[in-house]
């Protein structure tokens, strides 16, 4: 299967992006389709062998809109077909008004006591105050004829959607208007009176005026991947042929060596070959503290340079970049349909035909059993068919969504789906593991016990020794070392002892160093430190001991030290009813120790790489849904097995790659913001299903002229069409409220 994004031309509302969406859905070997109205995309898995592209852009043209391949590299960008729909929807209102205005004024200047001119007088020269409003109306017409051709076409196509809606009410109005010019000339001068030009111009004029809201609200939700793409670095200057040139961006290739000079964007993802600087990668991982880099440190694209000069081996380049692949993973998300929006579509589908249908029988009603008017029958049907456009259910999803993952975006958070974010409200156990997730993943040295001379001599034989051995353990000690600026000794007859631990000559003396079965074999007493020990391994930490001529001259104790966040985050997410289980491949005691120093209650140990999947499939059957956090390799089976996989952004591409959601920070934090935008985001879109709802349950009944059956107001259809286009505008401008609320 393949899977193509398309652009979509001319949809209009949720009625559209459904009735393109099944019309794909139908065909043969195509697996699915997902039509996102907010960005006017279409994505389709299909069968290239037997589906072409073009069959698919024929399916789309034979529902009444059309269908084009979408090009990353030669289509316009969201911001500016949103611009240029801007641009072009004000312009349409503009000059809409210019001609329904004066118009407005002339067909109720009468009725208001305004001043006419006596040739426009309705009394005295009708036919030329008909003719007059006539002309104006129709370049109004012209200026929406979009609402004609697009609505037209989708109810000849027998999927009428919100322009069917409005070319069908402005179209009964103005057929309507030519019948009483047509009493004019046969001289029945009072029809200048039940004209309704003005209505189609004014109610055109103002749907427009909501659209152009509606569009220039949408054009703000995708203000994330805005940002994004702005943000990375125009030119790089490299080395080529001994010397140092400025190129375009897209000219740069792998292994380039690359100059950023102080303040400058870094163009590609790339590793430092020399020079050191502080980096601030704040627009990527949302941490605004500058990362220290220096020599084989790894450097990100659209990241800012600080005071230093680097010099960098260009390893990802173009799509491939860091800064590339988040801005794809947000638009994939914004692309996905969460499935609460199959609610809107469910509505969407049978709410036009259910409309038009009300409207006809309102009219009828009025008319045949009321003995109203025909005009006010036709102005009750009409005001039934403008109020009820659903725009303002097929914006309340996909709006949320993208403010939901743009801001998620910007705080370092990337969900690779839409369906992601809803479902990780659902949640009720995270998983963590234990390395490097609850822990910081890289052993330090703890304490250090020197029983027969000072520490920093102690401790520099050991590092000298523990220099010879790749270990984990060994490099913390070498590493404290080095940060005391300790000198390393030369040792003699060094040797690793599988099992043991390590020895060497320092000075002519053997001095061993390894666990307690080394010391024992060695005839060691560690009688005077077996209270250390055991304070050391309740708390989860390694004891490693330091013996010379027969006797033990210290201990240091080794650790994977908690992350600073990982006890709070702990607490923060059993506040929110989460409970939290810690998953590891660590010994029952180490595991507990690490557990009760975090504040986890529920902990799996002694799990082995290829078991943690199937321990997230135990929670599972216990009815729980289940996320689980990692950032290993062996996390990865895991991560695809739970409900939500999220991975720390500082782990490997494997984990990463199994993940739905991803924290760029090595910070597990974010797990708890990550719930609070899921949270958040739902609890926007019911705000929006609920107003969308609640505003056609209670305005249609008003237009079909329910109150006025007991006295009350009729819903005249201007004031319909006005309401209409702004029940889109709010809906929208109340998914905007995401960019500002505070995250717990």
């Amino acid at each position: 299967m393949k899977e193509e994004v398309f652009v979509i031309d001319g949809m209009t509302c949720a009625s559209c992006a459904l009735t393109v969406e099944n019309a794909v859905k139908k065909m043969d070997n195509v697996d699915g389709a997902v039509v996102n109205l907010t960005t006017e995309k279409m994505t389709v898995n299909y069968d290239p062998s037997l589906v072409s592209e073009s069959d698919i852009a024929k399916a789309v043209a034979d529902s009444g809109y059309s269908a084009s391949v979408y090009d990353p590299a030669t289509a316009k960008s969201q911001s500016e077909r949103q611009d240029e729909a801007t641009k072009s929807m004000w312009n349409k209102f503009l000059w809409s008004s210019a001609f329904a205005v004066p118009l407005l004024y002339i067909s109720m200047g009468s009725m208001m006591g305004l001043w006419l001119p006596d040739i426009l007088s309705p009394t005295s020269q009708p036919m030329i105050f008909a003719t007059v409003q006539l002309l104006l109306t129709l370049p109004v017409m012209y200026f929406g004829r979009r609402f004609y051709v697009n609505g037209y076409r989708a109810l000849f196509k027998g999927h009428p959607n919100m322009d069917s809606l409005v070319a069908l009410a402005t179209s009964a109005a103005f057929i309507y208007s030519l019948y009483g010019m047509y009493h004019i000339g046969l001289g029945h001068a009072h029809h200048a009176h039940e004209l309704y030009f003005e209505s189609v111009a004014v109610i055109l004029a103002l749907i427009t005026l909501g659209k152009y809201f509606e569009t220039l609200s949408k054009g703000r939700t995708s203000d994330a991947i805005q940002k994004l793409m702005k943000l990375s670095a125009k030119e790089a200057r490299v080395i080529r042929d001994g010397q140092e040139v400025s190129i375009p961006i897209e000219d740069v290739v792998l292994g380039d060596q690359v100059l950023v000079r102080p303040g400058e964007k870094v163009p590609v993802d790339g590793k430092v070959i020399s020079g050191s600087s502080s980096i601030d990668e704040s627009m990527l991982t949302g941490e605004p503290i500058p990362v220290e880099k220096a020599a084989d440190d790894q450097v990100f694209a659209a990241s800012i340079n600080g005071q230093g000069a680097l010099t960098i081996s260009a390893e990802k380049v173009g799509d491939d970049t860091l800064l590339s692949q988040i801005i794809k993973l947000v638009e994939d998300a914004q692309q996905t349909k969460a499935p609460i929006a199959k609610i809107a579509d469910k509505v969407s589908g049978v709410f036009v035909p259910v409309v038009m249908t009300i409207a006809l029988l309102t009219g009828l009603f009025w008319y045949f059993i009321m003995g109203q008017t025909f005009v006010f029958a036709l102005q009750t049907a009409i005001a039934v068919l403008v109020i009820a456009c659903p725009c303002a259910l097929g914006l309340a999803t996909p709006t949320a969504i993208m403010v939901g993952t743009g801001r998620a975006a910007e705080n370092g958070i990337l969900y690779k789906r839409g369906d992601t974010l809803e479902n990780a409200h659902h949640l009720d156990t995270i998983v963590f593991d234990k390395t490097g997730t609850i822990t910081q993943g890289k052993p330090q040295l703890v304490a250090l016990h020197a029983f027969w001379e000072n520490e920093q001599s102690l401790l520099a034989q050991v590092a000298s020794i523990e220099k010879m051995s790749e270990h984990p353990l060994s490099q913390a000690i070498v590493e404290k070392a080095e940060s005391d600026n300790l000198t390393l000794l030369p040792i003699d007859n060094f040797q690793s002892l599988t099992g043991f631990g390590l020895q060497a000559d320092i000075d002519g003396q053997t001095i061993f160093v390894g666990n307690n079965k080394l010391m024992t074999q060695e005839g060691v007493s560690l009688e005077q430190v077996q209270d250390l020990v055991a304070e050391a391994t309740e708390k989860g930490q390694t004891p490693i001991y330091v013996a010379k001529e027969g006797q033990l001259i210290g201990l240091i104790t080794v650790a994977d030290l908690v992350k600073e966040d990982s006890k709070e985050t702990v607490a923060r997410l059993q506040a929110m009813g989460i409970e939290v289980v810690m998953l590891t491949g660590d010994n029952q005691r180490t595991a507990q120790a690490i557990a009760k120093e975090v504040g986890i209650k529920r902990v799996i140990s002694d799990v082995l790489p290829d078991q943690k999947s199937q321990a997230i499939k135990d929670l599972q059957a216990q009815g729980k849904n289940v996320a689980m956090v990692g950032d290993g390799i062996n996390d990865a089976p895991a991560l695809a097995t739970a409900d939500i996989g999220i991975a720390v952004g500082s782990g490997t591409d494997i984990a990463i790659e199994s993940a739905d959601i991803i924290l760029m920070k090595p910070e597990i934090s974010d797990v708890v913001k990550t719930l609070s935008i899921s949270r958040l985001t739902i609890k926007v879109i019911k705000e929006n299903l609920f107003w969308a709802f609640i505003y056609n349950v209670l305005a249609i009944p008003v237009a079909m002229g329910v109150l006025y059956l007991f006295g009350g107001p009729l819903l005249n259809p201007m004031i319909a069409g006005l309401a209409m286009g702004f029940s889109s505008v709010s809906v929208v401008l109340n998914a905007l409220r995401l960019k500002y609320i505070k995250l717990s």
